[in-house]
């Protein structure tokens, strides 16, 4: 039989971690779990489940920990995961006969619910949130670029057919928090890729970009289906562009 490692990165994840490695503890052979310095019991739960714990400091591009977990891994597959995630047992199920049989496949893509606020989400562009999660060991990779990131599979990938499920922002503190997070890193990458303060540059940001997404995601994809919940996604979404701009223009010398 080939042997599934799930491998996690996480920091601070004791509200989330026991959930995520409860979905799994059937489906894996190997827990490998790469911990960025947490301070609460993150560290208590993972050995609860005889994981593998590497610890570490907690980078701003959490993939570079996430690369540590996948080098790390000694199984045949490796099934990364966040520590917010959880496997359905449809899922869990569909991963034992893919990885069972024998493919010239490497990696699979997986379909994401994303949890926001009081529901999972259905438009506004979020479902289905494919990401690259499930590849053969030495065939996939995360560049460690960016935290919206896409594995890089060497060779053919498929589709599952069923869902993970995300609880990504229960409540809207958690949520700004990763929006706060994510705009630094954002007006970093703007500085870093040369976007200067000017008049043109600010029509860009502060007007256009935020306006037009706006309009693709709640318009478009239909986010205005998923009620308050969508709305709310959709323009904090939107935001991001100006909001990532007027740091630059606060940190600009």
């Amino acid at each position: 039989m080939k042997k599934i490692s799930v491998v996690l990165a996480v920091y601070n994840e004791e509200d989330n971690l026991s959930n995520c490695l409860n979905s799994i503890k059937d489906l894996a052979d190997e827990i490998v779990i790469v911990d960025g310095g947490s301070k609460d019991k993150t560290l208590e739960i993972a050995r609860r489940f005889d994981a593998k714990i590497i610890q570490t400091t907690n980078p701003q591009i959490f993939h570079i920990n996430k690369n540590k977990a996948i080098d790390a891994a000694s199984g045949d597959w490796i099934l990364q995961l966040d520590a917010d995630e959880v496997v359905t047992k449809e899922l869990s199920k569909e991963i034992k006969h893919i990885v069972s049989e024998k493919s010239e496949i490497n990696g699979y893509w997986i379909s994401r619910k994303n949890f926001f606020l009081d529901r999972f989400l259905t438009k506004g562009g979020q479902y289905p949130d494919y990401t690259l999660r499930l590849y053969k060991k030495g065939k996939g990779r995360l560049p460690g670029k960016d935290v919206h990131e896409q594995a890089k599979v060497e060779g053919e990938v498929g589709y599952l057919k069923n869902d993970l499920l995300h609880f990504r922002d229960k409540t809207f503190s958690n949520y700004f928090q990763r929006f706060n997070r994510y705009t630094d890193l954002l007006s970093r990458q703007l500085e870093d890729g040369g976007v200067k303060l000017s008049p043109p540059s600010f029509i860009s940001f502060v007007l256009i970009k935020p306006f037009f997404w706006f309009l693709k995601s709640y318009i478009r994809h239909r986010g205005y289906v998923d009620g308050f919940p969508g709305f709310v996604f959709a323009l904090f979404s939107s935001l991001r562009f100006p909001v990532a701009y007027f740091k630059l223009l606060i940190n600009y010398d």
